[in-house]
């Protein structure tokens, strides 16, 4: 048994403890912060960070890549690869490696660089670039037509009737891309306005995430959604 000092320390040391404070819940500012504006902003920041850093999403507007791309194509490009430029320099993070020809890139238009451009890389600085009745050399030697590039018009304009058929021997100049549409036909590339400078390149088209064939009717998505072409990577 307790003696009635020992009972009276005890009760002593029982009420001098500090009594928790309840907790109250939280305010209706304080819970749609972190419930909406905390979450939306993180997000917000992720898209930023991947499409700045990582990849980027593309539609094919024209038929300038016929039939490698179509227009409906909705594409992903990686922008790592040539290394992502940070906004508002001229500094690239993370390159894995320089364009090389073949590659089909996506650039801002060297004539307006509020649009984007898609096409593929025939030749890269301290190459020279020829074209004679349609074909392409480069370095001197013939390039192989790429596998889904095409011709709408089987004539074969003279010289002086414009450089579509026939471009005289250049030089690709250092830091610069020589770039033709696989529809060699009906293309506005390098033929006309001459080069692309690497500071205008955006990314290196990856995969067709999606595809719509903007001329058949929207009740007939059968047919409207191009499925065999999801997921097809771009070569």
């Amino acid at each position: 048994m307790h003696s009635a000092k020992e009972i009276d320390t005890l009760n002593t040391k029982s009420s001098s403890q500090p009594k928790k404070p309840s907790q109250k819940p939280p305010s209706g500012i304080t819970k749609f912060r972190k419930e909406w504006i905390e979450p939306i902003v993180i997000a917000l920041i992720l898209v930023f960070v991947i499409k700045t850093f990582i990849v980027q999403n593309f539609k094919i507007p024209s038929s300038s890549m016929e039939d490698t791309l179509l227009v409906g194509d909705h594409l992903f490009a990686s922008k790592f690869i040539y290394g992502a430029k940070i906004p508002f320099t001229s500094l690239r993070l993370f390159k894995i490696r320089d364009p090389k020809p073949g590659d089909i890139i996506v650039f801002k238009y060297p004539r307006d660089p509020s649009k984007d451009y898609i096409k593929r890389c025939i030749a890269v600085g301290g190459q020279t670039v020829e074209i004679r009745y349609k074909k392409v050399y480069v370095d001197g030697e013939l390039i192989k037509t790429p596998e889904h590039a095409k011709f709408i018009d089987d004539n074969v304009l003279p010289k002086g009737m414009g450089p579509r058929d026939n471009y005289p021997l250049i030089t690709v100049p250092p830091n610069n891309m020589f770039v033709m549409g696989d529809n060699r036909d009906n293309s506005n590339d390098s033929r006309y306005w001459d080069f692309v400078p690497y500071e205008n390149l955006k990314g290196k088209a990856l995969f067709v995430y999606w595809s719509i064939n903007s001329d058949v009717p929207l009740y007939d998505l059968i047919h409207k959604i191009r499925w065999q072409r999801i997921f097809s990577l771009i070569k």
